[in-house]
């Protein structure tokens, strides 16, 4: 086993895990903070990549469709929450996960009548269309764009959670959103820009995917899946258990496809299920 291919395989994880990142840190803090079971969330990941593909057949412009696509996801997703989840408040997970489950299918159907069941691929802008030699390997420069990206977008907001006020609004409404409301701060207008800026990292996530992985019916269900995990094992509520917990389920999973590819699933799984013995609550939850 190479050096060479170590690296291409750690940095095809890195890329893996930062797009995970940016689906569950949305995720986690939704769930952490309002208690919503969102089912959706990777249907927002799935029309950010779509509607991005539009935007770039329209205007010919990668940049005004990662710029733009976020927007009208994040708005879709504030709308989603002020007008179908709010009304479920206290009623418990059941009714958030079938109500959730039954928009995943709309956006599901949506999508295929609106763009086909065909797999769709977008370009990279030609600012990234070719690659960069690091040491011996040339590695495509759209990937590294991801890796930055998932890098800068996370360092953003872990300043905007620890240094700023809003952010001090959040992790105590993650702790006790009662007490916050009791403060005399509009506990329900923060919940709707929370769910509204996850919606957005999940699109915006989808539209810098999309040139590397492509685009297909399913899409959702798979990154669901990886970035419930992925709050699973890092713990609800908190954005630094995305981040550790994106790399470690990301690099876990891209080796395993890698080396053991009939067990890669199984690693995931087994990773999963050690974190939980050990820390119920994941590597940064906290006990409630």
């Amino acid at each position: 086993m190479s050096l060479d291919f170590l690296l291409i395989q750690f940095l095809n994880g890195l890329q893996s895990a930062l797009l995970l990142f940016l689906l569950a840190a949305g995720l986690s803090i939704i769930f952490g903070m309002m208690d919503v079971m969102n089912l959706a969330h990777g249907s927002f990941y799935m029309l950010g990549a779509y509607i991005g593909l539009s935007l770039v057949r329209a205007f010919g412009n990668f940049w005004l469709a990662l710029l733009i696509a976020p927007l009208v996801v994040g708005a879709l997703g504030f709308i989603v929450e002020r007008v179908l989840l709010r009304p479920l408040k206290g009623r418990g997970h059941l009714d958030q996960v079938l109500l959730t489950f039954g928009l995943a299918l709309v956006a599901l159907d949506f999508t295929h009548a609106t763009w086909g069941a065909n797999i769709l691929s977008l370009q990279p802008p030609p600012e990234l269309a070719g690659s960069l030699p690091l040491g011996p390997v040339q590695y495509p420069l759209m990937r590294l764009f991801v890796i930055v990206m998932g890098l800068l977008l996370a360092a953003v907001l872990g300043l905007i959670v620890s240094r700023t006020r809003i952010g001090a609004i959040v992790r105590a409404g993650v702790a006790d959103a009662q007490m916050v409301g009791g403060l005399g701060i509009n506990i329900s207008l923060i919940f709707s820009i929370v769910f509204a800026v996850g919606a957005a990292l999940a699109a915006f996530g989808g539209v810098i995917a999309a040139p590397v992985v492509g685009l297909k019916l399913g899409m959702d269900a798979e990154t669901l899946i990886a970035a419930l995990i992925v709050v699973v094992v890092g713990g609800l509520g908190t954005l630094r258990g995305a981040f550790w917990g994106s790399l470690l389920i990301g690099e876990a999973d891209n080796f395993g496809r890698a080396l053991l590819p009939d067990y890669a699933l199984l690693s995931v799984y087994v990773i999963m299920a050690a974190i939980l013995l050990l820390r119920p609550t994941g590597l940064f939850g906290k006990k409630t």
